[in-house]
């Protein structure tokens, strides 16, 4: 194995320990940072047991940490500000014994993107998309597909994740069209696609689609 198979492996091993993994599946899911005393009261422990896996969650990679003071005030007299944890950018993917599949995905864009062909793949990526079976929660609908779906107000889904991101950042049109047609086929496969409506809406730091009422 790779220095890079290992610190993956090591991450990943880090979630084998319940407390930490559900830490972790919270902040994850979190519409924005969340501080170790709002993560200990939703877990039923201490401050200083939710401080303690939070920051080996730091340590493995999978966490990052920033500051920011909760009252908004600023100036003498405002306090301390608080630690606040949020989802790593970095992926990590384990698989015993190594396998190739990021390079072959990398090749194909590639190939794709040259060939031209990127109608024929966003064809397939709707076909894909509508296999899903029909679901009344968009939510629950999104989330099994990887996309981390956070509301933006009762009309306006964001997707905290692109389970392509990877490959979203070295080939944005090829994957990004890609992506705008999946959720499109999942949406119609579900049969959610008479009330929401996908569209390309990139912005740092999530999917580059956002799902709209119609």
């Amino acid at each position: 194995m790779t220095t890079e198979d290992l610190h993956d492996l090591d991450a990943v091993a880090s979630l084998t320990d319940r407390v930490r993994r559900q830490a972790y599946q919270m902040v994850a899911d979190g519409a924005g940072p969340l501080g170790r005393d709002e993560v200990a009261e939703a877990l039923g422990v201490g401050r200083t047991l939710a401080a303690f896996h939070l920051d080996k969650l730091v340590a493995a990679g999978l966490l990052e940490v920033s500051y920011a003071r909760r009252s908004g005030k600023s100036g003498p007299g405002a306090g301390r500000p608080a630690k606040l944890y949020h989802r790593a950018a970095a992926e990590h993917a384990v698989s015993v014994p190594p396998r190739a599949y990021r390079a072959a995905a990398e090749l194909l864009a590639e190939a794709l993107e040259q060939a031209g062909a990127e109608e024929t793949l966003y064809q397939v990526a709707q076909k894909h998309g509508r296999r899903t079976p029909e679901n009344p929660d968009i939510k629950k609908m999104l989330t099994g597909q990887g996309y981390a779906p956070v509301a933006d107000g009762p009309d306006r889904i964001e997707l905290r994740n692109c389970p392509f991101h990877r490959l979203a950042e070295q080939f944005p049109p090829v994957i990004c069209g890609m992506n705008l047609a999946m959720v499109t086929g999942l949406l119609a496969g579900a049969r959610l696609d008479g009330e929401w409506a996908a569209r390309m809406d990139a912005a740092p730091g999530r999917c580059c689609v956002t799902l709209s009422k119609k």
